[in-house]
């Protein structure tokens, strides 16, 4: 156990109470919707920070490059599952969000026993990036001005979600 899989951790352990903050009052209370904000917000800080941590100090292991992507991808779940349930996201950009990135870990522990961990891409953190702030952007309050940019950041992470789940399922099948 090092620094870096504590905070991935803490992120598996953190998440329950980002979701209970986003629906505590009904999921309109203004200062709990920003409470829950930064609760997911410091998860995904948390995210990018015992990654480079780990390679900073040499301190990758396998435990934590398998559990790393199963930290976001709870985190991000629950945000999602949790704003399409307030009504604010359409079940079918939680759905196809989701499918993806289970059918990623199934994937992962399938072919993990004869290829080993594979390692996220470029894009599949841009993709991380894209999905943690666009599903930020509907657990804020925002003024319904800002919301055309807040559905285009989503679109943009769907689209990578779907090209980066592509191009893992080419990676696990090639060789």
């Amino acid at each position: 156990m090092n620094i870096p899989n504590l905070l991935t951790i803490f992120r598996i352990v953190a998440t329950p109470w980002c979701g209970y903050a986003l629906f505590k009052n009904g999921g309109s209370d203004y200062t709990w919707q920003i409470i829950a904000w930064w609760s997911f917000f410091i998860v995904g800080m948390t995210d990018i920070f015992d990654g480079r941590l780990a390679r900073r100090t040499n301190q990758v292991t396998a435990f934590g490059a398998f559990l790393d992507p199963v930290a976001d991808k709870l985190s991000i779940g629950t945000a999602l599952v949790g704003i399409t349930i307030l009504g604010r996201l359409p079940w079918w950009v939680t759905s196809i969000i989701i499918i993806r990135e289970v059918g990623v870990t199934v994937l992962r522990l399938s072919v993990i026993r004869h290829r080993g961990v594979i390692p996220a891409s470029k894009g599949g953190k841009l993709k991380t990036f894209f999905q943690g702030f666009g599903t930020g952007f509907y657990i804020l309050p925002l003024n319904p001005s800002l919301h055309t940019a807040r559905d285009i950041f989503m679109a943009i992470a769907v689209v990578l979600t779907v090209g980066t789940g592509i191009d893992y399922v080419k990676k696990a099948f090639s060789k």
